[in-house]
């Protein structure tokens, strides 16, 4: 415990701001977050609040700009794509960098997300 403090403390874990940037999707009911620097702990609780109080009918995270996340990242995505389920509302990704995605196959939680290479790859509802 005391040397992940002192990995904070030193400044060595990244600091880099995530960037959300909202427009309207391409069909009605659906909303993008284009998505700009790392997902971390530390810097993730807007883009859960902003997930947390979507309703619309699908969500579309641009993550072309996400470098990489963390476990607490992970854990928001795996979140929200529970809570839209539920509510039958859909979540897809697009653009997603080559180190996230091999990030979520790795913990094994890719299978429960839709991947487009781009928004414009992803079909009208």
């Amino acid at each position: 415990m005391v040397s992940w403090l002192r990995m904070l403390d030193s400044g060595f874990m990244p600091q880099e701001p995530l960037v959300i940037t909202e427009a309207s999707g391409q069909a009605d009911g659906e909303r993008v977050l284009h998505l700009a620097g790392p997902i971390l702990l530390t810097n993730l609780f807007e883009l859960q609040d902003m997930l947390r109080a979507d309703t619309s009918r699908r969500l579309i995270l641009e993550m072309s700009g996400v470098p990489y996340v963390d476990s607490a990242a992970i854990g928001v995505l795996v979140g929200a794509h529970v809570s839209r389920q539920r509510h039958d509302r859909a979540l897809a990704l697009a653009a997603v960098t080559e180190r996230v995605r091999t990030t979520l196959h790795v913990t094994q939680v890719e299978q429960l997300f839709q991947f487009y290479g781009s928004i414009a790859e992803v079909p009208s509802t």
